[in-house]
This record gives C-alpha cells, structure tokens and sequence, in this order.
C-alpha cells in the first residue's frame, strides 16, 4: 500500500511537476541565505499539505 501511494506521488510529481510551483513559495515559508549558511522552513506549505491530507483521511476514513 504505502508503495503503491509513492509511486502514484512520483508519477504525479514527474508529470505534473510545473504545477506544484507553489510549493515552498508561500507567505509563511522562511528562508536564509548567508555566505555560508543555508535555512530554509517552509512552515506555511506544511500547514497547507497537512490540513489537505487531514481532509482526504476524513473523507476516506469513514
């Protein structure tokens, strides 16, 4: 089951992937760049991609 729903995720990713260019562009996603250190906290597209998944698992689950 769980690599059934991977390789769907990849096959969606591959073939769709301009459509996800909001990913990691959100309000709430932080980053920052020095010379030498990289952060990056993309904390507005996981909020985004939990309330989806919490939505999906409700609907599925009953």
């Amino acid at each position: 089951m769980a690599g059934g729903a991977i390789m769907a995720i990849g096959f969606i990713l591959y073939f769709f992937g301009g459509a996800f260019g909001w990913v990691g562009n959100t309000p709430l996603d932080f980053s920052y760049k020095s010379d030498k250190v990289r952060i990056y906290f993309p904390l507005g597209t996981m909020v985004i991609v939990s309330i989806v998944l919490s939505l999906i698992i409700r609907f599925f689950g009953r």
